[in-house]
């Protein structure tokens, strides 16, 4: 392992954001994390472990290390007659372990097929699409601590995960590298179309989904029509989380615009951050949605993706981003949260 000062971010972000960090390092083996974790560059300055770099926008240079994980592996540890136990190393492109699933008939993620980034960001995430929640096959996630190089393994009750959020996200914030997860999938099936757009792709294209890789392909091919490519236009997905509401707000809502969409999820309702974005607009009148101002903007097909559409900085990003808060907030009195990690 070499750990190279005043390195270039570009290519290691998918917006695009030209940053520097003072020092970098790529890990490709255990053998790779023992030696950084020993290093001097490593014990003495700020941390950042990137995955696909998928799901953060660079506000500057980093003032520290940055290491990016190549851990890959993906093993099964245990299988029965109706399931089967899956490691997978956090270095791994998430939609790789997908495929590696629904090739062999298993469901359970193949509702979260094409989410980009790396196995190591799903549990601190949470990640979740069309109905289905990795925490639904979770069961343990593998970590080292940064501060003692120890090895601890969390349970996924452990890991404390909601809403796009986890342990990992909050109080034990940038304390623990995550080395692999493993998760329980289903030998049974388990279809899950729960989600009213998946259920509309399979009718409107006369299909019936009898396999787990059916239901893999129609997920990727709906997120390919509405996400734009960040190799084309620098992105990371979706910007903002949903808004829960409790029954109350929701109806008072309803009132006022019957066509608000919303989804139940247990004793509150979600309702679209993307719809509550095409709602408003700068200050000029016009719609967020196809907005551009400078090198940034919003994406013309979904208000949930800001882009740089090149030579973009993070501030400029994160200041749009501000603006379409206030402006949801000023009109629905509901406040958006970023789901991009801002660093």
């Amino acid at each position: 392992m070499t750990i190279k000062k005043d390195y270039d971010l570009t290519k290691l972000n998918t917006f695009g954001i030209s940053a520097r960090a003072k020092f970098f390092a790529e890990i490709t083996n255990e053998a790779d994390l023992g030696e950084l974790f020993d290093s001097k560059e490593f014990k003495n300055n700020k941390k950042l472990f990137l995955g696909g770099g998928s799901n953060i926008l660079l506000l500057g240079d980093f003032p520290g290390i940055v290491i990016v994980n190549r851990l890959k592996e993906i093993t099964v540890l245990d299988e029965d007659e109706e399931s089967m136990q899956i490691r997978a190393m956090s270095g791994e492109v998430w939609h790789d372990l997908v495929n590696f699933a629904v090739e062999r008939s298993l469901w359970g993620i193949e509702n979260l097929s094409f989410i980009p980034g790396t196995v190591g960001a799903a549990p601190m995430q949470n990640i979740g699409a069309y109905g289905a929640e990795l925490k639904n096959v979770l069961e343990s996630v593998e970590t080292i601590e940064v501060k003692s190089g120890h090895l601890r393994t969390f349970s996924m009750a452990e890991c404390q995960l909601g809403y796009r959020d986890s342990i990992f996200k909050q109080e034990l914030k940038d304390k623990y590298f995550i080395l692999a997860i493993t998760l329980r999938l289903s030998k049974l099936e388990r279809k899950n179309l729960s989600y009213k757009v998946l259920r509309e792709y399979f009718e409107k294209n006369k299909l019936e989904p009898k396999a787990a890789k059916d239901i893999s392909e129609a997920v990727t091919s709906i997120r390919k029509s509405k996400l734009p490519d960040p190799t084309i236009i620098g992105n990371a997905g979706s910007f903002f989380k949903n808004v829960f509401v409790e029954e109350k707000k929701l109806g008072e809502f309803l009132t006022l615009y019957p066509d608000m969409p919303y989804f139940r999820e247990g004793g509150v309702h979600k309702i679209p951050a993307a719809w509550l974005i095409e709602q408003c607009g700068p200050e000029n009148g016009t719609s967020w949605k196809g907005y551009r101002v400078g090198n940034t903007g919003v994406h013309k097909r979904q208000a949930l993706v800001l882009v740089n559409y090149g030579g973009a900085s993070g501030q400029a990003v994160k200041e749009l981003a501000e603006e379409i808060i206030d402006s949801v907030f000023k009109k629905f009195g509901l406040k958006l949260t970023p789901e991009v990690n801002l660093i």
